[in-house]
């Protein structure tokens, strides 16, 4: 569980820093956007009041504060799963990542109403209207690595699809 908390950790601080090295510190937030290295990556300020590309942005409190309750009730049940995974580095890191991003968005959603966006990527000729920010990127890589690294129920099923022999 350590593996866990230090990623998670690592992945928060890193989100917050840099949502305040270019929201605030490049001031985004008045500038709207600043080109890095057009079209690839842009710094485009948008502000995400619901869930990814802005599904359940009604900008409510009700569904700002059900938001919060619901990243906070996940990532709850990835620490409860992650204490059943006891040795499985690769989910730990997984769940480090998804977690430490959940709480960066948790963060922003308490301190703004909403969550910051700022990186903005395009390529050959397809303009992308989205934004996202390091916590994005983190949550949909530690989903994407429990999918395929964690265990779940069945790790402890003898592996070849051959039944385990039965002693008499």
């Amino acid at each position: 569980m350590r593996r866990f908390w230090i990623i998670a950790a690592v992945v928060f601080v890193l989100d917050q820093l840099t949502k305040l090295a270019v929201v605030h510190g490049l001031d985004l937030i008045n500038r709207g956007e600043i080109d890095v290295f057009p079209p690839y990556l842009t710094f485009r300020m948008a502000w995400n009041y619901g869930i990814n590309f802005g599904l359940l942005s009604n900008g409510s409190d009700w569904a700002r504060w059900g938001l919060i309750v619901l990243a906070l009730a996940i990532s709850a049940w990835v620490v409860w799963w992650m204490r059943r995974e006891k040795g499985n580095w690769k989910a730990e890191l997984s769940g480090g990542l998804l977690v430490g991003g959940a709480l960066g968005n948790i963060i922003d959603r308490i301190a703004y109403g909403a969550v910051a966006d700022f990186l903005n990527m395009s390529c050959c000729g397809i303009e992308n209207p989205y934004a996202f920010n390091v916590a994005d990127i983190a949550i949909f890589a530690g989903a994407l690595g429990l999918v395929i690294f964690a265990k779940g129920s069945d790790g402890d099923k003898p592996t070849g699809g051959k039944p385990p022999r039965r002693s008499r």
